[in-house]
């Protein structure tokens, strides 16, 4: 297989699972609720994607610092709306 072909197959996986965010970074920002979200889980997955951006910087390899770049924005929206969310639900049961 040639070597375009593996990176467009890089480029292709990434797009989808990054992509795969849209769905909870929409349905957050519409509920302004994120109660049944992992605080934990986001918080662990959003320090891989950054530490997996990294190393696809230091390899050189777009498909991995390009994905990890847009899941970062994505799936750190997702972690920012949960702690802010949780913040004004709590807030409002004082």
């Amino acid at each position: 297989m040639s070597p375009q072909i593996i990176e467009y197959i890089g480029l292709a996986a990434g797009t989808l699972t990054t992509i795969s965010f849209v769905p909870q970074v929409w349905q957050v920002w519409k509920s302004k609720s994120a109660k049944d979200i992992s605080l934990g889980m986001y918080s662990i997955f959003v320090t891989g994607v950054a530490l997996w951006l990294g190393y696809g910087l230091l390899v050189g390899s777009a498909p991995v610092y390009l994905a990890n770049t847009v899941a970062l924005i994505l799936a750190g929206a997702v972690l920012v709306m949960k702690i802010v969310f949780d913040r004004k639900e709590k807030q409002g049961k004082e």
